[in-house]
């Protein structure tokens, strides 16, 4: 196993490190304070920027646009732009987009590349993704309401969706929903393509959480479909198949999840460090001079290293292997690094003191918009308890054939 980075990979590391210093983090404060409406225009231009660069959709194949890295790669240039709550944005590899752009190459046709892969590549529009449902665990993703009945040449769909990331402002959702409530649970579900403006698509409200709403793409949204038209031509991929996409579309968008959250990590890092050695608490005594914060600062860089070799453990085993052969490690690096960025986030706005808790800092801000991490794309129990069971499973089969 290799993790050697190549100098002209180092090279775009350090471009897309230095330009998320210089263009990203200034935008963060009127952010944290006015949301994300007030830097959107702004936020634009930096794009304009990271495409005239030559570092857009880092995730992308050349062939469609992109840079072209292997999820190894891509693993490496995510820890560096996630530092920002608004990386991933600047460089339009944020989530949902980044998902939904891959099941568009993977799976659309000629007609719904053009109408929506091509606008979503160029940063032209946004999407949202329309799974999870209030009345339904998300724990169990084959159980769900929304139905998409075939009527003549159409779909109708009927249902509710929430945490439809990115929902306000959207140009279109992917919408999953029932199409043979008589088949296999994990084949009654299809992938449909709906645009926001189509009748019946009713956007219902931005989900509070943790004390704050969002806007636009920093948001969660509360959709409502009802008798809901769209041509069955909508159809993304084969009828049934939407769990199958869905699951092929988890794999790497974990990945790009963990070493996200490595970027959180070592931004909070970084902060606490600054923090320890300029905060005096009296004449001549820096904070850093205290050893409850040495052991915080010695155990979150074991941390976060321990992460980090991990995700890219993972990332190089899918890229060689596929995501069968990984699916152990995806369900491992799941819950460690959500957990560690928990763990270094909370030092971190720890050793601010009241600093820490305000928005002057992006630490609050992680702490609130991350700690959903241990939720979403398979809770911390879910993943231990399959990762558990596949491995008992092959300790079981080799007490047999021993017997």
């Amino acid at each position: 196993m290799d993790f050697s980075i190549p100098p002209e990979l180092q090279e775009l590391l350090r471009r897309a490190r230095n330009l998320v210093e210089t263009e990203v983090y200034p935008l963060e404060p009127e952010f944290f304070e006015k949301g994300f409406n007030a830097i959107e225009g702004t936020l634009k231009k930096v794009r304009d920027k990271v495409k005239a660069e030559g570092m857009w959709l880092p995730q992308i194949a050349r062939q469609h646009g992109g840079l072209g890295l292997s999820l190894l790669e891509h693993g490496l240039f995510s820890a560096e732009i996630g530092r920002s709550p608004l990386g991933h944005y600047a460089f339009n590899c944020q989530a949902p987009d980044s998902g939904n752009m891959e099941l568009l190459i993977q799976y659309a046709n000629e007609e719904q590349q053009r109408k929506y892969l091509e606008p979503l590549l160029n940063g032209d529009i946004r999407s949202c993704f329309g799974m999870t449902e209030p009345e339904y665990p998300g724990s169990n993703p084959v159980w769900m309401g929304t139905t998409a009945m075939k009527d003549g040449d159409a779909y109708i769909l009927n249902g509710k969706k929430w945490w439809t990331t990115g929902g306000e402002g959207a140009a279109f959702c992917v919408v999953m929903a029932v199409t043979d409530p008589e088949a296999p649970p994990h084949f009654r579900a299809s992938q449909i393509l709906v645009p926001t403006d189509t009748p019946g698509f009713i956007y219902e409200a931005v989900t509070p959480f943790m004390g704050h709403r969002g806007e636009g793409w920093a948001s969660h949204s509360e959709v409502r479909l009802e008798n809901c038209r769209v041509p069955q031509s909508n159809r993304l991929g084969p009828e049934g198949a939407g769990f199958l996409m869905a699951q092929e579309r988890l794999g790497p968008g974990r990945i790009h999840h963990c070493m996200r959250w490595v970027g959180v990590c070592e931004r909070a890092f970084d902060l606490m460090c600054r923090r320890a050695v300029e905060r005096a608490i009296a004449p001549d005594r820096p904070l850093a001079s205290k050893q409850f914060v040495q052991g915080w600062i010695a155990e979150s860089r074991a941390e976060i290293d321990a992460a980090r070799l991990m995700v890219l453990q993972a990332a190089w085993t899918m890229d060689r292997y596929g995501a069968k052969a990984a699916r152990d490690q995806i369900s491992l690096i799941k819950f460690t690094a959500a957990n560690t960025m928990m763990r270094v986030v909370d030092r971190a706005l720890q050793a601010h003191g009241g600093l820490g808790v305000t928005d002057y800092t992006p630490l609050a801000t992680f702490y609130r918009m991350e700690r959903a991490a241990r939720i979403y794309d398979g809770t911390d129990e879910v993943h231990k308890l399959s990762v558990a069971r596949r491995i008992l499973r092959r300790y079981a089969g080799a007490s047999g054939e021993d017997a």
